[in-house]
């Protein structure tokens, strides 16, 4: 058994862990409130323009553009968002399980990564980390979004890479999180939808479709991208906060256990001691 000493230590040195979980749930607390605010204001706009894109597109029958052609290389870019700093459950790997289960393989995906956490689990996993921007996801503005928009359309128009993904974490509620893998280019169009459109009549472009996609598919992109960095951010501090929540919880349970082990330690040590003071008074006695 432990001596008093011992189990005074440990108490303590939970109590100070425990301390610091419960100051990172609070700081949690606080950053989710924003972030889910912007999470919320932008998600209605996430889903409307990917749906938008699809249906437009399903409209516009066979359209000739460096965006929406079929590509001849077999790389595949995939936009992992994560984050900057652990302790927040399985948020993070979370979003890498989602990538090494699916059918982007290490041999032929560049990954452009959105935080510190993905990049160094997926570059352990034999992926090649095409670009990182840690900084980004601190505080994702649009512009952000763009410029990786850029680089990657870029690719893609050069025939540099043929498919375009995105990895990031949907924003339920605050106890809830999923992690997930869009497709953005070449968009994926459900043939029911197509079948359904084909009945209507033909997407008209005005001035012509070149610009108007040179338009479309830019913002599109961007949007998902920044939709996702917003709903991330908001995710990141759910589950860190539900992490830190769930870790006070289990240091009150430990020092609640430690507490009454010293009791019982100094209770054995007071009745050991009776009993030496006892038996030392009757030989003398």
């Amino acid at each position: 058994m432990a001596s008093m000493r011992d189990i005074k230590r440990r108490k303590s040195s939970v109590s100070s862990t425990q301390q610091i979980t419960k100051a990172m749930k609070l700081v949690s607390t606080v950053k989710l409130q924003k972030a889910r605010n912007r999470a919320e204001q932008s998600n209605p706009y996430f889903d409307y323009m990917y749906k938008t894109v699809c249906s437009m597109l399903a409209k516009a029958g066979e359209v000739n553009h460096p965006y929406l052609k079929e590509s001849e290389s077999d790389k595949k870019a995939i936009i992992t968002i994560t984050s900057n700093r652990g302790l927040a459950g399985g948020y993070n790997s979370n979003v890498v399980k989602t990538i090494t289960g699916s059918e982007l393989q290490p041999e032929n995906t560049e990954v452009y990564c959105i935080g510190n956490k993905g990049e160094e689990a997926l570059s352990r996993k034999g992926y090649t980390i095409a670009a990182s921007y840690p900084e980004v996801i601190e505080q994702p503005t649009y512009e952000d979004a763009l410029e990786i928009s850029r680089t990657l359309l870029e690719a893609y128009a050069n025939g540099e890479i043929g498919e375009i993904y995105l990895a990031y974490t949907h924003f339920k509620n605050t106890v809830s999180q999923e992690p997930k893998l869009l497709k953005l280019l070449p968009v994926e169009i459900n043939e029911d939808e197509v079948a359904e459109e084909s009945a209507t009549s033909l997407m008209n472009f005005e001035p012509n479709e070149e610009e108007a996609l040179d338009m479309i598919i830019p913002k599109y992109i961007t949007s998902l991208i920044y939709g996702g960095m917003v709903e991330s951010v908001a995710s990141e501090n759910g589950a860190r906060m539900q992490a830190m929540d769930s870790a006070t919880s289990n240091a009150e349970e430990i020092i609640a256990d430690l507490s009454l082990k010293y009791n019982r330690a100094r209770q054995g040590s007071i009745t050991q001691e009776l009993t030496e003071i006892i038996a030392g008074a009757e030989a003398i006695s």
